[in-house]
């Protein structure tokens, strides 16, 4: 027997990745320990939630959750009774035996393994130690549990390279390619669950980056009128293909109710993100002459942070959200501060341009030597008198140190 232990902060991604290979057949959920109901009357809600009252107990532990994989020998056909049982020891050895815990038995692999989800708070609020658990309790209770029920003996084996809890594949949703339900699940589950959004327009800037979108409807619509939510997938020119699917029909159930909660959360959680955000924008404008929001959103895509730009039918930038995919944390623009807005980023654009034109007028020679740039010329020549012209909306944002105090006047009394 192999053992492999992954820990994680999302007890929901980790019980959405098994109830989905259930729905889809490809596993079952054969044991449900210390839970006040039996397994055939647990729902998905019920099982979550047991998870997430222990997780209120203790909020400071960063990882809570843990998914754990019992993998056998190909010749080993071991009924789900005796599966279960072998989990229930395996549990009881490692410390979880009075946790809360699933098991499920997966039939998507050429060996015989299952699963089980649980977490490491315990009624008390305290946690159950992780570090190093494998060597230190999962090793000695494999040997022994391999005496104890007469299995092949993992000794030898690289583990890592037999087997693997792998995480689910998310990629651009095509429509047609795979079935539209899972498709938009496996997206919904690794952004809803990994990345900080405090708005509906916040976490759509990251489904689509995947061809997935929220959708309330219209406001003359029952959907809106009902407070419902339906998730789309979207074509190649980021139009709405296919049905709609409503989000009560998911697992997960991201209804807008659900949502309303993670963006209350997400807003304190991302706090700590937004100083990073601004800096990389700041550094991009340092290092280089970004004379475009386009040429910023390509600089920083290098730093894996995403610019949306969001534009009207006529091709006027009026909005821009920032996903940044190492803090997994969305920002709107104007929340960053007012540099950092639409107005803003259009605002240090042209004072780049400006300055660039002012050294290429200065410049003794025009050749390719002295002025570098064909790009930036060719911007120039196109782009400044517009900018001029929108000269009263672009500048009327001064830093304060630039303002004139106003006088006071004095007023005498008659």
């Amino acid at each position: 027997m192999v053992a492999v232990i992954k820990t994680s902060s999302s007890i929901r991604g980790i019980l959405n990745y098994n109830e989905n290979k259930v729905e889809i057949g490809k596993a079952e959920c054969i044991s449900a320990v210390n839970y006040p109901l039996e397994l055939e009357k647990l729902s998905f809600t019920s099982k979550l939630n047991r998870f997430l009252k222990l997780a209120e107990l203790n909020t400071n532990a960063k990882r809570n959750s843990v998914h754990i994989s019992l993998n056998f020998d190909p010749s080993e056909n071991h009924s789900k009774e005796k599966m279960a049982e072998i989990a229930d020891t395996y549990m009881e050895k490692l410390g979880f035996g009075r946790q809360p815990y699933l098991v499920y038995q997966h039939h998507d692999a050429g060996h015989p393994h299952c699963h089980i989800v649980t977490n490491n708070i315990q009624r008390d609020g305290k946690r159950i130690d992780l570090h190093l658990l494998g060597i230190r309790k999962s090793e000695p209770a494999r040997k022994e549990i391999e005496e104890m029920f007469g299995l092949v003996k993992a000794e030898g084996r690289k583990q890592k390279e037999q087997f693997s809890l792998n995480p689910i594949d998310v990629g651009r949703v095509e429509y047609g390619k795979a079935e539209s339900k899972k498709a938009i699940n496996s997206v919904l589950n690794k952004v809803i669950f990994d990345y900080k959004y405090s708005s509906l327009p916040e976490l759509n800037a990251v489904l689509n980056l995947y061809n997935v979108h929220a959708d309330r409807g219209s406001e003359e619509s029952k959907v809106f009128k009902n407070n419902g939510l339906l998730y789309k997938i979207l074509d190649q020119n980021s139009k709405p293909i296919g049905v709609p699917i409503k989000a009560s029909e998911f697992y997960s159930r991201p209804t807008l109710k659900f949502l309303e909660g993670k963006f209350k959360s997400n807003e304190a959680e991302k706090q700590s993100c937004k100083k990073y955000v601004k800096n990389a924008i700041k550094l991009a404008f340092y290092s280089e002459n970004i004379i475009s929001p386009v040429k910023l959103s390509n600089i920083l895509e290098r730093e894996s942070i995403h610019m949306m730009l969001r534009k009207t039918r006529e091709g006027q930038l009026y909005g821009i959200t920032y996903v940044d995919h190492k803090t997994k944390s969305v920002f709107n623009g104007s929340s960053l501060g007012k540099e950092f807005s639409a107005k803003g980023i259009q605002e240090s654009c042209a004072m780049n341009i400006l300055t660039l034109e002012r050294k290429y007028k200065n410049s003794v020679s025009t050749s390719s030597e002295n002025f570098q740039n064909l790009e930036v010329k060719d911007y120039i020549k196109e782009n400044l008198a517009d900018i001029l012209l929108r000269g009263e909306k672009i500048y009327d944002y001064v830093s304060k140190q630039f303002k004139a105090k106003k006088k006071k006047r004095l007023y005498r009394g008659i």
